[in-house]
């Protein structure tokens, strides 16, 4: 069996080379990049009490009183030596000043800043964030938001025990809460793809983005780098455009304990989801070129691969040709589930593997549709 005389030369040819291409980049982003997140060992934390660092939780809240009354005191309550939480309670208009205020009076170690006029003139809740770091007295930062809530009472211990002498981040993962119906599989399912990507990147030795939900750093790194300066205009970004600034191979470390999760309530509808995702995905034109190369190849190979399967069936007529492009589909189908189903196991998503191929097919088209509507987006703030 052999492929025709002047193959290559033909439209099936052509279409082949082109489809053989961009699934071997997909195969490579998942093996050597996915892969990583999968398969690593679980972390043990062997510090001792005296070894882990003094920490700072900082959290952010604009009108959020029931989020603040289901989750702060988790926080709060965390078993860890040294640590204090400090709320930026950023201008609410809700009851969040009293629910915060009998909080104060009952844990010594949390500390409220209220923000009494609506002075944000920073993109987002970045202004907010940097009063909330400058007020801390700790150099490890650990941030997260209002509405999410740690696996278990280790949260800060785990996070905290990736941070050693080179180390100055620490990415985490943040999940989103279980709820019945498609969306939330969906919103559940494209939340692990992106973990995949940050956290397997990151491991790979080319970090470009972490997740405020989850994420830590020291205050000094902050300062050094002028904080949000460089990006102040940009309405997100307090998180992974910060991380793409200052990140590097040396100095970041992955957190993947099952105890270092938090958990967020999921957008319940698809056009709350689909601004929050056009939101996300306006910060990354500011990326660093290498990475924006890298994830844009990522993307396109992805749409590519689907566009030119269908395409070549059109075309297909030699039986080789036929066996090699059904190979490499069903081989792309095999790790896709594979890897899915180990890091969604380590991200406590035991069943959402089986939905793989159908979200990532469903999501292969929706974000350049989520990309492409950021033309018409309009500002607004950030709560």
């Amino acid at each position: 069996m052999r492929f025709p005389e002047n193959f290559i030369y033909t439209p099936e040819g052509v279409v082949f080379l082109i489809f053989l291409f961009f699934a071997l980049a997909q195969l490579f982003y998942y093996w050597y990049y996915f892969a990583r997140v999968a398969f690593l060992k679980t972390q043990i934390n062997n510090k001792q009490a005296t070894e882990q660092p003094a920490v700072s939780v900082i959290i952010c809240a604009k009108n959020e009183y029931e989020n603040l009354k289901n989750n702060l005191s988790l926080i709060l309550e965390q078993d860890y030596p040294d640590f204090e939480v400090i709320l930026v309670n950023d201008f609410s208009q809700d009851d969040s000043y009293f629910l915060l205020k009998s909080l104060e009076e009952k844990y010594s170690h949390f500390k409220v800043i209220h923000l009494r006029e609506n002075v944000n003139f920073f993109e987002g809740k970045k202004l907010a964030l940097a009063v909330g770091i400058k007020s801390s007295k700790n150099e490890h930062i650990l941030l997260t938001d209002a509405d999410c809530r740690p696996a278990g009472k280790h949260w800060i211990q785990n996070m905290s025990a990736c941070f050693d002498d080179k180390k100055e981040i620490v990415l985490g993962y943040g999940a989103y809460e279980i709820k019945p119906g498609f969306l939330n599989k969906l919103i559940r399912f494209d939340t692990i793809c992106v973990a995949m990507q940050y956290l397997g990147f990151a491991l790979a030795g080319s970090p470009y983005m972490g997740v405020g939900r989850n994420l830590a750093y020291r205050k000094s790194l902050f300062f050094k780098a002028g904080g949000f300066a460089s990006h102040y205009k940009v309405k997100s970004g307090d998180d992974d455009l910060f991380v793409n600034m200052v990140a590097t191979k040396k100095n970041t470390a992955v957190c993947l304990h099952p105890d270092s999760i938090t958990f967020s309530e999921p957008k319940p509808n698809f056009v709350s989801w689909f601004r929050q995702k056009k939101r996300h995905l306006s910060t990354g034109v500011h990326y660093k070129f290498s990475h924006k190369i890298k994830l844009g190849l990522f993307a396109l190979s992805g749409n590519l691969f689907y566009l030119t399967f269908v395409l070549f069936l059109f075309f297909a007529q030699s039986s080789l040709s036929l066996i090699i492009v059904s190979g490499l589909f069903a081989l792309r189908t095999i790790s896709l589930v594979l890897l899915h189903y180990y890091a969604g196991k380590r991200f406590l998503e035991r069943k959402l593997f089986l939905y793989s191929p159908i979200f990532d097919l469903l999501l292969i088209f929706l974000n350049p549709v989520f990309a492409l509507s950021n033309l018409f987006y309009r500002k607004n703030k950030w709560k």
